[in-house]
């Protein structure tokens, strides 16, 4: 694969971003995801490090973040042998072959069809697992996934990306296609995303998040099908704690003023009440 075959627009130069960080936790001791074939992607596409314009230290939030979302994966899926996997926004994040799921799961992973491309080139096909060249907001795509099993929705890096109310449909969407099932993200408070727009207005002259959520509830008021099961500030995440004393260390001084210890939540709801 040649370098110069990608272009740094917003899309790919995000999945680009959180792919070098589990490429850089791959070759650390210890590492989070053990994810060598993040690695070997990352070294494939010979991306231009400088160019993606974050520091190893930020990168490697995104392999503490997707370790958190691993273990609520696979907790779901050690209780359903049977299920569909909606991977929403997957980008070049090799999630289905780290949880290996059982041959009862139909795994779909979902991205723009530029990133889809890319995925192609760099990883293999493997059984009961589909990738779905579309905008995760787009009608059409929904409507080739199974119905008929309880569903793990993973939208990992996404929702704050979106239109609020592109993300409320899409939302009402999903878990009116499923019987019953969890969806979990993260995102940032009202605080947060401010104050990440006014860096990214430094940058790139353009504020990039859109949707904010502050308070969990205010998804179940939007949605009465869901229910919030669980709601983890990121700074208190292990996941994150494991990656330095100094993040323990800011998690401890920030827990007495919630808006800015929760400025990055993991959320997690259940709809139907039958999946936890």
């Amino acid at each position: 694969m040649q370098p110069t075959g990608l272009a740094l627009d917003p899309v790919m130069k995000t999945s680009l971003i959180t792919l070098y960080g589990k490429a850089l936790d791959a070759r650390r001791s210890p590492s989070l995801l053990h994810d060598t074939m993040a690695a070997e992607a990352f070294d494939k596409l010979g991306a231009d490090v400088a160019a993606l314009g974050v520091s190893p230290r930020m990168a490697l939030s995104a392999a503490a973040r997707a370790r958190h979302f691993d273990d609520w994966a696979a907790e779901f899926l050690s209780r359903h042998e049977r299920a569909t996997v909606l991977h929403l926004g997957a980008g070049l994040d090799t999630r289905v072959w780290r949880l290996d799921p059982g041959p009862g799961v139909a795994w779909y992973d979902v991205d723009q069809p530029e990133v889809a491309e890319v995925r192609r080139r760099l990883y293999p096909e493997r059984p009961g697992y589909r990738l779905v060249a579309s905008s995760v907001t787009a009608n059409a795509w929904l409507r080739e996934v199974r119905d008929d099993l309880p569903a793990l929705v993973i939208a990992e890096g996404l929702t704050m990306y979106l239109d609020p109310e592109e993300g409320r449909a899409l939302f009402r969407r999903v878990t009116g296609h499923f019987p019953s099932g969890v969806i979990m993200f993260d995102t940032h408070n009202r605080l947060a995303a401010w104050g990440l727009n006014r860096r990214l207005r430094r940058i790139s002259r353009t504020p990039m998040l859109r949707w904010a959520i502050s308070d969990p509830g205010e998804l179940e008021r939007a949605i009465p099908r869901l229910r919030c099961t669980a709601a983890v500030s990121a700074l208190a995440a292990p996941s994150t704690a494991a990656l330095s004393r100094a993040l323990r260390a800011v998690e401890l001084l920030t827990r007495p003023v919630p808006v800015l210890h929760d400025a990055g939540l993991y959320l997690r709801y259940a709809f139907d009440g039958t999946a936890r």
